[in-house]
Formats: structure tokens, C-alpha cells, sequence
């Protein structure tokens, strides 16, 4: 019986992410004593679900600067206009990010 090529985890579960290196960092960071099989791959694919709405905003604000490079300020400018990842990026600075637009 010939051997499978393996197939990773990440590939299984249709992500770009790596699964295999969230699983490790969730295991070295020592958040519990156990770690589910599915918990990395949830994790995974909600991490990469961010980062690709993140980019996807950003790349919009670029584009509206008419320049072709995500600057930290692009990434500020996404963040801060978007309501849903503005209450999660709250307590939280940008570097170089500057300050939204706002004329009173």
C-alpha cells in the first residue's frame, strides 16, 4: 500500500494561514493545559478572515491616496472608518498611523 503524500492542515481546511505553526504558538503561550484539535484551525481561519478584511480596506484607501503601497497610515485610515474594526482596534495605536480627517 503505497503512502499518502501528507496533506496539511491548512489545506484541509481550505486557508491560506498556517495551522500548524497557530497550533504551536497556542501550545507554547501556555493559555490552557489543553489545546482541542479544532481550536487552531478556528483561530487560524478567523485570523486570516481579519487580516484579508484589513488588507482589503487598506488597499481601498490606497487606491483613493492614488498610490500602489499600503502605508501604516492606509491601514489607520481603514481601521478608523470602519465601525466594526474600529471597536476592536480601540485601545490601540497605529504607529505613523496619523489622526482621522475631522473638521469641526
Amino acid at each position: 500500500n503505497p503512502k499518502k503524500a501528507p496533506v496539511s492542515r491548512s489545506t484541509k481546511a481550505g486557508i491560506t494561514f498556517p495551522v500548524g505553526r497557530i497550533q504551536r504558538y497556542l501550545r507554547k503561550g501556555r493559555y490552557a493545559d489543553r489545546i482541542g484539535a479544532g481550536a487552531a484551525v478556528y483561530l487560524t481561519a478567523v485570523l486570516e478572515y481579519l487580516v484579508s478584511e484589513i488588507v482589503e480596506l487598506s488597499g481601498n484607501a490606497a487606491q483613493d491616496n492614488k498610490k500602489k503601497r499600503i502605508i501604516p497610515r492606509h491601514i489607520q485610515l481603514a481601521v478608523r472608518n470602519d465601525e466594526e474594526l474600529n471597536r476592536l482596534f480601540k485601545d490601540v495605536t497605529i504607529a505613523s498611523g496619523g489622526v482621522l480627517p475631522n473638521i469641526h
